[in-house]
């Protein structure tokens, strides 16, 4: 479910797609227990069945590999698809934009970890691809409060090119089809890399302009109760603007630093924007 846009539980309002039974039941779920958080979960079980595939009978039975593979495949699919249906029909939950991630780096982390223990995968590979997926996810969190960072085309085919490049290795693979996968899997690496870089960047743009919305809020607040703090009734004032029993010199002196005072902060909030 890469790149499900940002709601909260039950969905972001937008209006769900019309269809057929699927449209109407999918809508009618928008809460935890719905297809799409149901198939993550599925992915999740997946993971414990895959490696217990993968390493029966020492890990190198081609029949065992080929079950292992279809257990990677059948995960690898369900990501694909709970993340349509909970755009299609506006089922994004905070569930689901948690343990989808979690999902698809522990499936494919399994994956990873797995081949390289065995000796199919080197472990240069495997240590690029997890300290990229692993930071990405960090990141993610740390921007989550000022915004989603939405997944990208060069991330989707980054995890396309993963999936095929660690299927291909899963399985018993002789021959040409051997060195292909090598080459499926450098391909993989590059993307990997170029596309952590560019999650850094928006990373970084999206809590800059994070940070400024706030200072900017913060600013408009603070002249809102300046004002508030000179319309209050608390304090009688005489027609020329000075409060009951202050000479004028003392009314001018306030009078300046009030309009002083929310002049900065108007400046200070323009400067922001």
């Amino acid at each position: 479910m890469t790149g499900a846009p940002a709601s909260a539980a039950g969905g972001s309002g937008a209006k769900p797609v019309r269809g057929g039974k699927l449209g109407t039941a999918a809508v009618n779920q928008a809460g935890l227990w719905n297809i799409a958080n149901i198939l993550t979960m599925v992915r999740l079980l997946l993971v414990p069945g895959f490696v217990l595939l993968l390493f029966h009978d020492g890990g190198y039975d081609p029949v065992w590999r080929a079950f292992a593979w279809a257990a990677f495949a059948v995960a690898m699919i369900t990501d694909l698809f709970d993340g349509h249906l909970a755009r299609a029909y506006n089922l994004v939950t905070d569930f689901g934009k948690i343990a989808d991630p979690i999902a698809d780096k522990a499936i494919m982390g399994a994956a990873l970890v797995s081949l390289s223990v065995l000796g199919d995968l080197p472990w240069w590979i495997t240590g690029v691809i997890l300290a990229r997926e692993l930071g990405i996810t960090l990141m993610r969190f740390w921007v989550i409060r000022h915004a989603v960072i939405p997944a990208s085309r060069g991330g989707k085919l980054k995890t396309l090119a993963q999936g095929t490049a660690a299927g291909m290795y899963v399985l018993a693979l002789t021959g040409p089809l051997a060195t292909l996968r090598f080459w499926v899997m450098m391909v993989a690496v590059v993307l990997t890399v170029v596309t952590g870089l560019d999650y850094v960047r928006q990373a970084a743009v999206l809590r800059r302009k994070g940070l400024a919305a706030e200072r900017v809020a913060a600013a408009q607040r603070a002249a809102e109760a300046a004002e508030a703090r000179q319309a209050s009734p608390g304090t009688a004032r005489t027609p020329s603007g000075t409060a009951a029993g202050a000479g004028p010199a003392a009314g001018a002196v306030a009078g300046v630093t009030d309009a002083r005072g929310t002049a900065e902060a108007r400046d200070a909030a323009e400067a922001e924007r």
